[in-house]
């Protein structure tokens, strides 16, 4: 289950990590070497591992996909707690379509003349490496494996998240919380409207971060509350608060939200700061809600 990627020298050394003294001058001295770390993680991979998931026999059909999520990885997870001679392991994942499902899904968007579609999530593979880096370039396999189950591959997301690929790209004024993060198609569209008709001597989109302390008191100390229907079975709802006499000028930060109506709660699409009043009037449509009629807003 484990390999090596190593660069092999004239002297036919297995060379994982020259710097920190890991060269080697056999494969069976380089396992020797990393035994028992790759026993601890295929312990916890076959403890946490169902018997639903991919069956093991069937490994070899998916090798296929350990270069590609090595080379185009969807995340890599940095974790810390689990030290291999005093070095963080790093975890690299892709998500893959199930052959089937995406023959499936494509056939019926064509059919339907390329109408956007998504694939379930029943219908996603993942491949996960447990790896050791060497100057950022992952130089040892601990582990490897295909799986099915999200709930294993949760487990190997386990300390900082150094790359994702969804994160590069969210827009730059995206906050950690809300559905721009997470490339919600509703959120994004109501985004890039607002960034159209953003005056360019508004604040600056790569500053909406140094604002972000300021939506938590506008959802909850609301001056206003304007609810409305989009027109797509949508209903939003727009929290707004004027900061200006603490920032001593014009500023306004507003939330925008989408409504569940069952249960009249509202997840977070985004957010942003404004000092542009005509920016703000846009926002001032629908129904004006007084803020006690309204539900704590929960995060999407």
């Amino acid at each position: 289950m484990a390999k090596s990627k190593s660069e092999a020298e004239k002297t036919n050394e297995i060379v994982i990590d020259r710097d920190n003294g890991l060269v080697f001058h056999s494969e069976e001295e380089l396992y020797k070497h990393f035994e028992k770390d790759i026993e601890v993680l295929e312990e916890n991979f076959f403890k946490w591992r169902k018997d639903s998931d991919i069956s093991e026999k069937d490994f070899e059909k998916f090798e296929h996909r350990l270069t590609e999520t090595l080379e185009d990885p969807d995340e890599i997870w940095r974790d810390n707690e689990t030290l291999i001679n005093d070095v963080p392991v790093c975890i690299y994942l892709k998500v893959f379509e199930k052959e089937a499902a995406k023959k499936k899904r494509l056939k019926k968007v064509k059919s339907e003349e390329g109408e956007e579609s998504h694939p379930d999530e029943e219908d996603l593979e993942y491949y996960v490496a447990v790896t050791y880096l060497t100057d950022d370039i992952p130089s040892f396999i601990y582990l490897h494996f295909p799986s099915t189950d999200l709930d294993l591959v949760e487990r190997f997301r386990d300390g900082d998240l150094v790359f994702s690929r969804a994160m590069e790209q969210v827009p730059p004024g995206a906050i950690m919380g809300d559905a721009l993060t997470e490339g919600d198609d509703l959120a994004l569209g109501l985004y890039e409207s607002m960034m159209v008709v953003r005056s360019s001597s508004d604040i600056t989109e790569k500053d909406f971060a140094e604002y972000a302390e300021l939506r938590e008191r506008a959802v909850e100390e609301a001056d206003e509350i304007w609810r409305r229907d989009d027109g797509m079975g949508n209903i939003l709802v727009t929290f707004v608060r004027d900061f200006g006499d603490e920032y001593e000028a014009d500023l306004w930060y507003l939330v925008v939200t989408v409504e569940d109506s069952p249960s009249n709660s509202h997840s977070l699409l985004f957010s942003f700061p404004t000092q542009d009043k005509s920016l703000l009037d846009r926002y001032r449509i629908g129904e004006n809600l007084q803020a006690e009629e309204v539900v704590q807003e929960s995060s999407h």
